[in-house]
């Protein structure tokens, strides 16, 4: 296949890349910098956009497009960025297809889009919950919707956070667990969907081999709370994690990013990839952590 991806340089991206290029696919990745081989293309959301030509041919635009979301505490300017690194791609990718006619069209989501679920678990048919993280998680994917035509095949990944040493939310919890400075947050009953991430790129490739369109829960079998997952980390590198933080303390450090990110959860479960028969490489949360921590330098 002819696959195009924007957001190729980010965590998911980079292993979606080397995946895909081994498994024999042509892969165009979209950057942003100068070109610097026949496999890249020249775009710039913010202003000119992307010409729809550079799809001509391509069976697959996958959107893995935006800032880091945990990274700064959210002021009203953060916001924006986080809306508009998110947003404004999506819009300008969904008219490209729309133009090029290219079959299927892959657009990032999170799950962050059930807000906070408490113990329900839940799956791709339940509504949209509240707050900041859910009403960005409804414009990004109708942007995605919106300019797409009717032959084209849109799925819309509802990204659980990844786990892998290299970035992410492990990127930077593992050297504080290494050192014995890990612990549960608040109480450590709000609930965390996790995904490896081979498991990530896989579910991708698999949602490009199959007819699915519509939202699908990018996370492993089982949602873990905020406790399980400090304890399994704990395991994984071998050290107690011992050091609890007070949900008043992360909520005056961090503001409303540690109220919907850290103290709030979703227990939410992958029923589409499930119904469709996807085999979870890592299906529980050890056996994520543990190829995480054996695949870091």
């Amino acid at each position: 296949m002819r696959i195009a991806v924007a957001g190729s340089s980010g965590l998911i991206g980079t292993a979606l890349v080397d995946s895909l290029t081994g498994a024999g696919h042509q892969v165009l990745r979209l950057v942003r910098r100068p070109t610097t081989s026949e496999h890249e293309v020249h775009w710039q959301p913010e202003s000119f956009g992307i010409d729809p030509a550079a799809l001509a041919g391509v069976d697959v635009v996958v959107n893995l497009c935006g800032r880091g979301i945990g990274d700064r505490r959210w002021s009203g300017h953060v916001k924006q960025q986080l809306r508009d690194s998110r947003i404004i791609p999506t819009q300008v990718l969904a008219e490209a297809v729309r133009v090029a006619q290219v079959p299927t069209f892959i657009s990032s989501s999170a799950t962050g889009h059930y807000g906070d679920t408490g113990s329900s678990a839940v799956t791709e048919e339940d509504p949209a919950g509240s707050g900041f993280l859910a009403d960005l998680t409804i414009d990004w994917e109708a942007a995605a919707l919106s300019g797409a035509p009717d032959a084209t095949r849109v799925a819309l990944i509802r990204t659980a956070p990844v786990m892998s040493p290299s970035g992410g939310m492990l990127g930077k919890l593992r050297p504080l667990f290494k050192l014995g400075m890990g612990g549960r947050l608040g109480n450590g009953r709000q609930y965390l969907p996790w995904i490896s991430l081979p498991d990530a790129v896989r579910v991708l490739e698999f949602v490009m081999d199959s007819p699915i369109s519509g939202p699908v829960n990018m996370c492993g079998p089982v949602s873990v709370t905020n406790a399980e997952f400090t304890a399994a980390l704990g395991r994984a590198v071998h050290r107690p994690a011992p050091w609890p933080v007070p949900a008043v303390v992360l909520s005056k450090a961090a503001g409303e990013m540690a109220d919907e990110m850290l103290l709030q959860g979703q227990n939410v479960v992958p029923r589409v990839l499930i119904d469709r028969g996807f085999q979870f490489r890592h299906p529980t949360l050890d056996a994520a952590l543990a190829h995480a921590v054996s695949k870091e330098a």
